[in-house]
């Protein structure tokens, strides 16, 4: 089922959470709507799945006005970062209840309950566990059983807020490779809320990057990574180096990252942003060109498949980040103070001013 919202606004007070935003989401695709905290994110997955109502706009569950329905006629599933499962019900029943509670003339027989739960057990590999509690556990498994529990009513539409947030670091890369698989399999519309840059361009189908209530930028992940639609998203995506400065005719002034006039397209004393990525940094000892930028090493970071070298630039001291392979690293064999010059291997410039 696909799901669109058009012209949706919604305030908090004077807090405007969203902002005349439109978006379509593709029917059995997984969509992740990423941003930092006040983006907007979850008012907008609530405002789908019916928890909240906007105070302007339209929602469209393929094509058809959905904007006044309960959510109860939504056909939402919907899973919480902290589970909300019921501690004093086994696994079974916790996935069971959305079933057992249908109206009569809409509840399924009691063994065709059954084997609905057990085969979502399975699904989610827990069907050994069915007869636990959640007290007896870990949070890996309880946001499984919270899956399973959402997908029981065989919703048209899955809602994530956040699900592997209370999660260690390790157990989210786990689940959240399993969560693909298990979309893949599925095939429900799916959208998931997060502010996790990762977890967005492993799992979904689709990244939309929001901000203070509004769309910064939508398409998929390969996409967003490699295109950056403005300051925002490309400083939001991971580590980078952002230099400032201005550029005026084919020099640049001080603070400016050394490019071609043809490589910025830019008008004469206009501001400048310009936008590197670590691991789009050379290092060498010596200068190779009179574009390389001077610096000199800070921290050697030596642990991991790549060495994180933190450095400062001579002339105007601001702080860079290089990411070498350790074979580089171990060729380089750099010193803390060590003098070096960097040259970027491709860089992002935006020529108008934009806030971060």
């Amino acid at each position: 089922m696909s799901i669109e919202v058009q012209n949706i606004s919604k305030n908090f007070g004077t807090f405007q959470a969203l902002d005349d935003l439109s978006l379509k989401i593709p029917s059995g695709q997984l969509t992740a709507l990423l941003g930092p905290s006040g983006s907007g994110k979850t008012t907008l997955l609530r405002i789908i799945a019916g928890l909240e109502q906007a105070d302007r706009g339209q929602v469209l569950f393929d094509d058809a006005e959905a904007t006044r329905m309960h959510a109860r006629e939504r056909g939402v599933g919907f899973v919480f970062q902290h589970y909300a499962l019921f501690r004093h019900m086994t696994v079974f029943d916790n996935v069971a209840f959305g079933l057992t509670v249908q109206p009569r003339r809409q509840r399924r027989p009691k063994e065709e309950i059954r084997k609905r739960v057990m085969h979502l057990l399975e699904l989610v590999q827990l069907d050994n566990l069915a007869g636990r509690y959640p007290s007896q556990l870990s949070g890996g498994q309880r946001q499984r059983v919270a899956l399973a529990r959402a997908l029981a009513v065989e919703p048209r539409v899955l809602l994530l807020d956040e699900p592997f947030g209370a999660l260690d670091a390790k157990v989210r890369q786990e689940l959240r490779r399993w969560l693909r698989r298990l979309h893949d399999e599925i095939q429900v519309t799916s959208v998931f809320v997060t502010h996790d840059q990762e977890e967005a361009m492993e799992v979904a189908d689709q990244v939309v990057v929001m901000n203070r209530g509004r769309i910064e930028q939508v398409g998929p992940p390969q996409a967003v990574w490699d295109q950056p639609a403005n300051p925002f998203v490309f400083n939001f995506l991971g580590n980078v180096n952002l230099f400032h400065g201005r550029l005026k005719g084919e020099e640049g002034q001080p603070g400016t990252v050394f490019l071609t006039p043809s490589a910025l397209q830019a008008d004469a004393e206009r501001k400048v942003l310009a936008f590197v990525r670590p691991y789009e940094l050379e290092v060498d000892r010596q200068r190779v060109s009179s574009d390389d930028i001077e610096a000199r090493v800070h921290f050697i970071h030596g642990t991991g498949a790549l060495i994180r070298v933190e450095l400062e630039g001579i002339q105007n001291r601001e702080r860079i980040e290089a990411e070498l392979t350790r074979e580089r690293a171990g060729e380089l064999a750099l010193q803390k103070d060590e003098r070096v010059y960097l040259r970027p291997r491709n860089v992002r410039v935006f020529v108008e001013d934009y806030q971060i």
